[in-house]
């Protein structure tokens, strides 16, 4: 029998793949800052109190499914933010 997160990932209901993705408590907060205006890493792993090897690794599986996007920093320095 398959796991639940087998299951999730793999069920034709779009819910189910979107609770999938974004269905830990950390994910659901980066989201939630994102849309807040905070997109600089820095200023979310303040914001979060999250560890930086945890926020880089659901930063990095929220871009990969096109949940986030990263865009050159809008004051032009070399960094990049999240959308």
């Amino acid at each position: 029998m398959a796991s639940s997160k087998e299951f999730l990932a793999s069920a034709e209901c779009p819910v189910a793949r979107t609770v999938d993705l974004v269905g830990d408590r950390w994910s659901i907060l980066i989201i939630r800052d994102v849309f807040d205006g905070i997109s600089r890493f820095g200023a979310m792993q303040r914001s979060l109190g999250l560890s930086r090897n945890i926020l880089t690794e659901r930063l990095r599986t929220l871009v990969a499914h096109g949940i986030l996007e990263t865009r050159p920093a809008s004051d032009g320095t070399a960094y990049h933010e999240y959308a």
